[in-house]
């Protein structure tokens, strides 16, 4: 338990780094690139996005780690922990106050990973409803494919749902892949990986579609706060983790601070403010990208 929280910290970490930097990136992309492969070919050729990137599949790695080792109701509230990260990064590097709102965020989500840690559910091992489980992944795998499937005429907001949605399913996929390896089925570890990977890359693109015209303070709390409820409802239902009073209070305090963090307007200075300078920057000294937009 203590080496799987250990790894689900470095986890949170690596994501809310990478994320940093990615937004960073997409925020200055061309509007019209939105939900095209163009947007993705485009940020691939930036080494501060690459970089990002690579944090975020560094973190993967290590929440597959952290998944094999800790209960997914433990390990998806301590992946919410980064955010506390970036609040830091506001109050240092933008001089951001902190206020009662993230002190109050803060307190939440510890609290709430404080108390399923104290309830110590034990991790399950394998699958104990396909039902169930069919019942949670159908849903999340149509809404993330809803945007792409509607392009332009997909409204940012649907964009938002479907990467809190990709980004939902990518932590039940690496939950199995974990289950996977630890029951020698290699192949079905890989599989699950695989889609895990393909429904993150959708995520991806759709959040970073969204960043274009919604403000990273709406973005965060509502990918963040599915990423903590959606897992933690899938491992009782479907993978057998104890249901409890406690955990499943724990679960919804922890994504209430969460997302609590991710509205507070520190955090946002983090996610949009250093944006919104390099935009201005990038327009107002030519930098070969006219036209820029500094903001939504």
């Amino acid at each position: 338990m203590a080496l799987g929280l250990i790894a689900a910290l470095a986890a949170a970490g690596c994501y809310e780094t990478g994320y940093m930097l990615q937004a960073l990136e997409a925020r200055v992309a061309p509007r019209e690139q939105a939900l095209r492969a163009s947007l993705l070919a485009r940020l691939l050729a930036r080494p501060r996005w690459v970089a990002g990137t690579a944090l975020s599949i560094a973190g993967a790695g290590l929440q597959v780690v952290a998944l094999a080792l800790a209960p997914v109701t433990l390990v998806q509230p301590v992946l919410a922990l980064g955010l506390v990260l970036l609040l830091v990064l506001a109050n240092r590097v933008l001089g951001e106050q902190i206020g009662r709102l993230e002190l109050l965020g803060s307190a939440a989500l510890i609290a709430g990973i404080v108390l399923v840690a104290t309830e110590s559910p034990e991790r399950s091992n394998g699958v104990s409803s396909v039902l169930a489980l069919v019942l949670i992944a159908a849903p999340l795998a149509v809404l993330t494919l809803l945007p792409f499937a509607l392009r332009s005429r997909a409204p940012l907001r649907l964009a938002l749902f479907g990467a809190a949605a990709g980004d939902s399913l990518a932590a039940i996929g690496l939950k199995l892949g974990a289950d996977g390896f630890a029951v020698d089925r290699l192949g079905l570890a890989a599989l699950a990986i695989a889609g895990a990977a393909a429904a993150g890359l959708l995520a991806l693109t759709a959040e970073m579609s969204s960043l274009r015209g919604i403000p990273a303070s709406h973005v965060a709390p509502v990918v963040v706060a599915a990423q903590v409820i959606v897992p933690a409802v899938a491992a009782m239902a479907a993978f057998g983790e104890p249901v409890s009073a406690a955990v499943v209070v724990g679960v919804l305090v922890a994504a209430g601070g969460a997302a609590l963090l991710g509205s507070s307007g520190a955090v946002a200075g983090v996610r949009e403010g250093a944006v919104e300078a390099e935009a201005l920057a990038h327009h107002g000294g030519g930098g070969g990208q006219g036209g820029v937009e500094a903001g939504p």
